[in-house]
């Protein structure tokens, strides 16, 4: 692999190699800071509809969308909001729990501290001790949304730092396929999980509580306003499913994740000459044809989730290609 450096005679970039174990750390440092907000939406917004009772399944979604059952249950013996909250933000046994990830993330980093700058690392130990300072009466009920709001902004503070000062070189593309793999990765579990919840109650139709329910998936997706301004009269789960899988214009998107991490893996085979990078790009191909060639309805007819189910194995074969051609196992 080969970075970018400037030379002081003409100016000219000349290539030197990326290590291994840097490529690494940039996709494990984007897609651990991308989960945690996520997590933290999808808490803030389940915690703010379950209050209201205007969904199902709200806190069990949470355990589903991460497949954390086995885990969540060995610990505590019934699905409440207090206990899931504390599961996922607290607790450090928890490996996919908010400081777990934030510990993972800060470590990645201090990996990195050759290639990433010092704005970048000083916020992201600012966010760490923050989270690793917080106690159950951090995330009592009259707290919570308080405290996700506070998790997302220093996310979107570090995803806005990372635009601003990293360098543009084979470590930011790194970043961008991890990011991007990751958000499209989430899209698919929360629409997976959700439609399933929603589906075996026809009689909610069209009424208040089904249109809760799908404004709370748009919500926990960052999508609510994009899809308004797109479909300001129809907030059918059709719709809303069309939305998050195949918005060109859509930032959270799986369209958009797609083309985000294609684009980032091309530069890599192009500009850089990293020809691993073509088997990157043939999964990625891959999931953009089947995605592009079916309609939502037909999505919905034949099996959403069996057609997620495979989406995000693809997306997982996707990363494992990465793994495999640019760290592998000893």
């Amino acid at each position: 692999m080969g970075d970018g450096v400037m030379t002081p005679a003409d100016g000219r970039f000349a290539v030197t190699p990326l290590l291994s174990r840097y490529a690494e750390n940039m996709v494990w440092l984007a897609r651990y800071m991308e989960r945690i907000e996520n997590l933290a939406r999808l808490i803030d917004v389940n915690e703010t509809f379950v209050r209201l009772r205007t969904v199902v399944n709200g806190w069990r979604c949470i355990i589903d969308i991460n497949t954390d059952a086995e885990n969540y249950l060995a610990r505590h013996a019934e699905i409440e909001g207090a206990e899931v909250a504390s599961f996922y933000i607290l607790e450090r046994d928890n490996p996919n729990s908010i400081l777990s990830m934030a510990l993972a993330a800060r470590e990645n980093a201090r990996a990195l501290r050759p290639l990433i700058p010092m704005e970048m690392w000083t916020q992201l130990n600012v966010f760490t001790n923050f989270i690793r300072s917080l106690t159950s009466s951090d995330i009592s009920a009259n707290q919570i949304s308080l405290l996700c709001a506070r998790i997302k902004e220093a996310c979107q503070t570090h995803a806005g730092i990372t635009e601003g000062t990293l360098y543009r070189d084979q470590a930011w593309l790194f970043h961008q396929i991890g990011k991007h793999l990751e958000r499209g990765d989430q899209v698919t579990r929360l629409i997976d999980i959700k439609y399933q919840a929603l589906l075996p109650n026809p009689e909610a139709i069209g009424t208040e509580i089904d249109l809760s329910q799908w404004t709370a998936v748009l919500r926990s997706a960052a999508g609510y306003h994009a899809f308004r301004r797109l479909v300001p009269n129809d907030i059918s789960p059709a719709a809303v499913i069309g939305f998050l899988l195949k918005s060109r214009g859509f930032p959270r998107s799986l369209a958009t994740s797609l083309r985000q991490a294609h684009h980032a893996a091309h530069l890599l085979r192009s500009d850089y000459r990293l020809r691993g990078a073509g088997r990157v790009l043939e999964r990625i191909e891959n999931l953009q044809a089947v995605l592009n060639g079916i309609t939502t309805d037909e999505i919905i007819i034949t099996g959403l989730h069996e057609f997620l189910d495979g989406i995000q194995g693809e997306l997982a074969a996707a990363h494992n290609v990465l793994a495999e051609v640019f760290w592998p196992a000893a």
